[in-house]
Formats: structure tokens, C-alpha cells, sequence
């Protein structure tokens, strides 16, 4: 039989059978969430030795340097940060390892931070809510590569200030390549979503910065917003803007007088994007005929 017929098959029976695949969908989720730890903290690594490498060679092109050691997201092993030594498979089975181990290395015994299940957990969870609203369908696995570049996107965001091109840009075109083949709303309409999406952000930027004479965002959150105007339409962006800029404002200022900063201390806005545009991804039609109702139209 061929690949594409066991395929069929196989989605068939996970659609008839609603607990089968939320089990598939949340397990193997757990484990992209295992993955993602891993970009989270790697990718910014990966990024700033090129940068570093790249300066080397553009300034000083005849000095010799020794060669740095292969890093990236595969090499080398994963090991505990404290006491170096390298983790077997048992040490890295998702959720499970860091649960058995009591949330310590299994050699020194030192803690291991508790963000790694944790993103784990909110992948697997974000991941089956998207399948719950969606079914094993073609859009349905769209979201959920949407969804795990979020989770990447946020994280890194929050640890760097940063949205790298190296998630947003692919993400960006696997959306717009969607669309192209039937999958998500029109080509045309993902075209004009995506150019509205980085423009309202970016016309944003510059007249704020032609007032203050300061950056009051990145470029990352135009692209951010760009992927959200290709995969919706231009219709949802002014709802992502909206609860992105009131949730961006509350949980902010909270996070500014918890942590005793004044308030002209950067923080990133790309999480609160990311947030707001989950929700309209899952939600958004629903929430915009809420709100119309409500104002009597």
C-alpha cells in the first residue's frame, strides 16, 4: 500500500477516534517541546558566535584563529550545566526524567530548572488544544508548526530581546507556501495579511521614533505580526493589536513595579503578539462577532 493511502488511513482512524489523537498529538508534542528547549537556548548561542565569526573575518581577515567548536542544535550532547557531565536517554525523556529525578541531575544533584518541563508541558497542552479545534486536518498541522515557533519565539524573546530571523522568515513563507496549495485563506488574501501586518507595526515604529527620537519595538515584531496578517487575513490584525497591546500594558507595568525598574525599561513585546495571535488564530472570528453583537451591529 502506498505511503500516501496508510497515511489517509491513518488520520481516518484518528479522527474517529477523538482520544487516540489527542494522546498522539499531546505525546509527541512533549517531545517537540524537548526540541524547543533546546533551540531556546541554543539558537541565540548559534547566532552570536557567526556574528562573532563573521566580524572576525570582515576586520581581521589575516589574523589566525583556532576554530571554534562545533554548536549547534545537534552537537554537542546536552549536559548539565553545573557539573558537565553528559546526559544519557533516560536523563532526557520529556516531562518524565525531570518528574523521576525530582527536578535534580542525577549526578550532582544539582536543580535543574523547572522552565524546561514546563515548556514541555505548555507545548503539549497549546498543541492539543490546537488539534481539539482544528481535527487532524491540512490547517490543522499548519497551526501546529504556528504554535511551536510561538513557544520558541517567546521564550527566546523573553531571555534575549530578540526574534530571530532564522524562525520568523521560514515561518513566514510556510504560511504563505500554505496558502498557495489550499491550506489557510486565499493566496491573495495571506499576500495583502502579511504586507498589512508588517506595515502596521513598522509605520508604528518610525512614527514613534520621529517623535521620541527612541525605538519603541524591533523589526522581529513586524515580521511576527506579518506571519499572523498571512495566516488570518488583514480582518484579525487589528484584534492582535489590540489584546497585544492591552495584555503587553497590564502584565508590563506589573512586571516593572514587581521587579522595581522605572518605566522606561525595555521590555519585549513579541511574547504578547504571539499570545494575542494564538488566540485569534483559534478564537478570533468568534471573539470579533462577540464584540460586534455586543455594539449592536
Amino acid at each position: 500500500m502506498p505511503f500516501s493511502e496508510q497515511l489517509q488511513l491513518i488520520l481516518a482512524f484518528l479522527q474517529q477516534h477523538p482520544l487516540w489523537l489527542f494522546s498522539t498529538v499531546f505525546l509527541f508534542s512533549l517531545c517537540v517541546g524537548s526540541f524547543l528547549n533546546v533551540v531556546i537556548y541554543r539558537l541565540p548561542k548559534m547566532m552570536e558566535q557567526s556574528w562573532q565569526q563573521e566580524y572576525q573575518e570582515y576586520f581581521h581577515p589575516t589574523d589566525s584563529h583556532a576554530a571554534a567548536p562545533t554548536f549547534n542544535l545537534a552537537t554537542p550532547r546536552s549536559r548539565c550545566p553545573h557539573c558537565n557531565t553528559q546526559l544519557s536517554a533516560l536523563d532526557n525523556i520529556p516531562l518524565v526524567s525531570w518528574l523521576t529525578l525530582a527536578g535534580k541531575c542525577r549526578y550532582c544533584k544539582a536543580p535543574i530548572s523547572a522552565r524546561y518541563p514546563a515548556v514541555e508541558l505548555l507545548t503539549a497542552l497549546l498543541s492539543t488544544v490546537v488539534i481539539w479545534q482544528t481535527g487532524a486536518t491540512g490547517l490543522g498541522a499548519l497551526m501546529l508548526v504556528v504554535t511551536w515557533c510561538l513557544i520558541a519565539l517567546t521564550f527566546i524573546d523573553i531571555d534575549k530581546m530578540l526574534l530571530p530571523d532564522q524562525i520568523t522568515l521560514p515561518l513566514l513563507w510556510l504560511v504563505l507556501a500554505a496558502s498557495a496549495l489550499g491550506i489557510g485563506i486565499a493566496p491573495q488574501q495571506a499576500i495583502i495579511g502579511a504586507a498589512c501586518g508588517y506595515l502596521a507595526l513598522w509605520s508604528v515604529y518610525w512614527a514613534f521614533k520621529l517623535l521620541t527620537g527612541k525605538e519603541g519595538m524591533g523589526y522581529g515584531d513586524f515580521k511576527l505580526l506579518a506571519i499572523f496578517g498571512a495566516l488570518l487575513g488583514w480582518q484579525q490584525l487589528p484584534l492582535i493589536i489590540l489584546l497585544s497591546s492591552l495584555v503587553g500594558a497590564v502584565i508590563g507595568s506589573i512586571m516593572l513595579a514587581v521587579q522595581k525598574k522605572q518605566q522606561s525599561t525595555a521590555i519585549p513585546f513579541g511574547p504578547y503578539i504571539a499570545a494575542a495571535g494564538w488566540i485569534a488564530m483559534l478564537w478570533g472570528t468568534q471573539i470579533s462577532d462577540a464584540y460586534l453583537r455586543s455594539i449592536g451591529l
